[in-house]
């Protein structure tokens, strides 16, 4: 049997890896969003979306919450947990601007007018 390894990358590849997971953090470190205005700045399936935050929400990155009006309204949020991975994709987008400048490339969109470590004091 193999011994289980604790690699830290991997950890948080488990937590904030694949397409969308990354991306539903980001903008939800502007602050609470419901799920059709997280719908417009991500470019997945309902169906897809909906995956991610379920499983951003067992994880205990994000807060879910239901109010009980018709149509229904669910707002997310990130947890303490969540926040904490915001200088992680500070990073990220940070590399990933001057990549793309040394592609001669003009980094333009909404992670780049946003500054979230400025909302998590």
């Amino acid at each position: 049997m193999e011994e289980k390894q604790n690699c830290p990358v991997e950890a948080t590849l488990d937590l904030i890896g694949g397409k969308y997971k990354a991306l539903i953090l980001w903008h939800l470190s502007s602050g609470t969003l419901r799920f059709s205005e997280l719908r417009k700045v991500i470019s997945a399936t309902p169906k897809m979306l909906t995956q991610q935050l379920r499983e951003l929400e067992a994880q205990q990155l994000i807060n879910r919450k239901v109010f009980p009006v018709i149509p229904p309204k669910v707002e997310y949020s990130l947890t303490e947990t969540g926040k904490s991975l915001l200088p992680i994709l500070v990073a990220m987008r940070d590399w990933g601007a001057k990549y793309l400048r040394s592609k001669d490339e003009v980094p333009s969109c909404y992670m780049m007018t946003t500054d979230p470590l400025s909302h998590t004091n």
